[in-house]
């Protein structure tokens, strides 16, 4: 038994809770946290009693050696050897991942299956990872402080001439470099009217004086990512874009501090909405408070309107409101909490000053 055998006892109880007998698990990152497998080619078949590991070839010594609690499946090709499995393993009906299985594979699938039911299993494996077990929160909290240091890297070169792309390499070099770790996104950089651009790709303009500069970076350390952002200006900021700022932050912290263990996703982000509408940027906050982070960058929870789903202690979610105008630039502050039962505890400390920063 390894350590992650306690994660398939959990998803037998959600599996027998859905009433069905197995589930096909698809999704990369759901097959890691079941399995600990990181090849990029494979599935698990898991029923109340058994569990298997169906890849090929190239997996066979890696897959014995990450998730031994998983007998292995060798197969040639992915729809025929599942279905495969599934037939000799004598299953008539078998759960599936809809969100991790597109609609021409599960076409091939059933074709393979007839008189064996696919019955869709939503966000099953989704709902255990969004509550974190001590080791993943240790490693969310280094993969935070290796984002923390990446970001003020990156805010000590700010200066007009230097180009968006230069920054974004800074912030890659120091986390790949330095610290040893990967990206969990590639970063963003934007400047001038650019920052109006949610997820802006870094281009090669120079940063000019009076520009705001949203800067989003994440590293990512054994599997588990982070995820901070900050915002500057350049040289000098006028009245518009302070006030900006300042809204921005004043939702930020309304935001945070309403978290706690049993806030429902949707009341946050109303929380925080408030206060970027009564100061009259409402239509320039179009996108969610914040979102999960763990295996993946953008998990559940997702604090948004709509989703009523309460959060609980040991959550991963970042809190980060936006005002972007298209004539002006955009303003973004993010950063990456623990939920506790009382509060919450950030996990990135790069430097958040109460006024817009001027740099450079």
């Amino acid at each position: 038994m390894t350590d992650l055998a306690p994660r398939l006892t959990r998803f037998r109880w959600e599996l027998a809770a859905a009433e069905a007998a197995a589930a096909l698990i698809s999704g990369t990152a759901n097959i890691r946290y079941l399995s600990g497998f990181t090849g990029s080619y494979g599935a698990l078949i898991v029923d109340a009693q058994a569990a298997y590991l169906v890849s090929d070839f190239r997996y066979r010594f890696q897959a014995a050696e990450q998730a031994p609690d998983f007998e292995f499946i060798e197969v040639r090709r992915w729809v025929e050897g599942v279905a495969d499995a599934i037939r000799k393993l004598g299953y008539q009906a078998i759960g599936f991942e809809p969100a991790h299985l597109t609609h021409q594979v599960h076409g091939q699938l059933a074709a393979e299956l007839p008189g064996i039911r696919l019955v869709p299993l939503n966000g099953m494996v989704e709902k255990l990872r969004a509550i974190k077990e001590p080791e993943e929160l240790a490693r969310i909290e280094q993969a935070a402080a290796i984002s923390a240091s990446a970001m003020q890297r990156v805010m000590s070169l700010v200066r007009p001439s230097i180009s968006e792309r230069e920054l974004a390499l800074a912030a890659e070099d120091y986390i790949k470099k330095e610290a040893g770790a990967e990206l969990a996104f590639d970063p963003i950089v934007a400047s001038g009217t650019r920052s109006a651009q949610c997820h802006a790709e870094p281009g090669e303009r120079a940063l000019a004086a009076g520009d705001l500069v949203v800067i989003d970076v994440g590293a990512r350390w054994q599997g588990y990512g982070a995820d901070v952002t900050r915002t500057v200006a350049v040289t000098e900021a006028d009245a518009r874009r302070r006030e900006m700022y300042a809204v921005c932050r004043q939702a930020q912290a309304a935001g945070l501090a309403a978290i706690k263990a049993g806030v429902r996703c949707a009341e946050l982000d109303r929380i925080a909405r408030e206060v970027i509408e009564r100061a009259g940027y409402g239509e320039a906050f179009g996108h969610g408070l914040g979102h999960g982070v763990g295996l993946e960058t953008h998990e559940a929870p997702r604090l948004t309107a709509g989703e009523d789903s309460p959060l609980a202690a040991n959550m991963t979610v970042t809190v980060e409101p936006g005002i972007y105008i298209a004539e002006v630039g955009g303003v973004r502050l993010e950063d990456l909490i623990v939920v506790t039962e009382n509060g919450c505890r950030v996990l990135t400390h790069a430097a958040k000053a109460p006024e817009l920063p001027v740099l450079g």
